[in-house]
């Protein structure tokens, strides 16, 4: 079972998101034979679209340019991990009530017309398929319930991108309200409990 693994916490070993993802990855090596590939956003982050990226991309294979060619070989690189992996896994720490950045350019770098994704009769057809996605989201607030819910906008995204592009079957774990309790520990501890009880 190949699992592609995507850091952003800018935390590094201290973030929740980070060892929230890392306990899923624990309780499916107890279960499954795997092979981690991690791609760390934080420290190596995937470009930003710029109008020379879209030209690249839609510029026919066999008339790309050598600069074309290397401006996107991230992004085809990227996509390669994706569809290489059988599970995906995202450490999202929520920033201002959203993703990462640097997710955001990870996904504008692998959702590709023709590649990752097409429109045809039917409409749109995702072609990243026969994957399993879970989310590590952390916060520091409360954002699975109560009257701050309409805030979140990391899980709802990422289910409609991660759906678009083809992945509809997705797990949510979530690790909440680090910034409201002096035990923070404890809060991780809970929800790796979570984890632990899941049926993977």
């Amino acid at each position: 079972m190949k699992i592609l693994h995507l850091i952003s916490s800018l935390r590094g070993e201290a973030s929740f998101s980070n060892k929230l993802g890392n306990s899923i990855i624990e309780q499916l090596a107890t279960r499954y034979p795997i092979e981690v590939k991690e791609r760390n956003l934080a420290s190596a982050p995937l470009a930003h679209l710029s109008d020379a990226h879209v030209t690249a991309f839609f510029t026919p294979e066999h008339e790309r340019t050598a600069a074309q060619i290397e401006i996107i070989r991230p992004s085809d690189e990227a996509i390669a991990e994706l569809l290489n992996a059988d599970i995906l896994i995202i450490d999202v720490p929520m920033y201002n009530f959203t993703i990462p950045s640097t997710i955001k350019a990870w996904i504008d770098q692998i959702a590709r017309a023709g590649i990752t994704f097409r429109y045809g009769e039917n409409g749109v057809e995702g072609l990243v398929t026969n994957k399993k996605a879970y989310l590590a989201i952390s916060t520091g607030g409360i954002y699975s319930e109560g009257y701050m819910k309409d805030f979140d906008h990391t899980e709802q995204y990422l289910r409609h991108v991660l759906g678009f592009l083809g992945i509809t079957n997705m797990e949510v774990f979530r690790v909440e309200g680090v910034n409201l309790s002096e035990a923070k520990e404890d809060v991780l501890s809970k929800a790796k409990q979570h984890v632990e009880e899941f049926d993977f």
